[in-house]
């Protein structure tokens, strides 16, 4: 178990990443600490999926001085999957942020619960 763990040490710290920010997403009441959370397991997914594309001894699927075989390039769908998800990543961290400007000038508080009990005082 040692050595397979050494091995696919990417893989270890991609699941750790993703353990703590699903841990401070779950814990946390403050919207911004969920939000940064939320990031985190973004950046372990995007790990992982790059661990899991990465070949050795392959290089990018450019072809150069004419070599043609696919044996010589890794896949590049895993990157395509990064990059597409950094850019939805990004979006959906900008909205989360802009709504929580907006609950934060309505309630004067960044706390789940203080805004939830509101909320309910309201008839929400």
């Amino acid at each position: 178990m040692g050595s397979n763990l050494l091995i696919n040490y990417g893989e270890a710290v991609a699941m750790l990443l993703f353990v703590i920010g699903f841990t401070n997403l779950l814990l946390q009441k403050n919207l911004i600490k969920k939000i940064i959370g939320l990031n985190i397991m973004d950046s372990a997914v995007y790990l992982f999926l790059a661990e899991k594309g990465y070949i050795e001894g392959r290089t990018v699927p450019i072809v150069v001085n004419g070599v043609q075989d696919v044996e010589a390039y890794i896949n590049p769908i895993p990157s395509g999957l990064v990059l597409t998800g950094i850019v939805v990543s990004v979006s959906v961290t900008a909205l989360m942020l802009s709504l929580t400007i907006r609950l934060y000038r309505r309630y004067n508080t960044l706390d789940l619960d203080e805004i939830s009990t509101r909320l309910k005082k309201e008839g929400l």
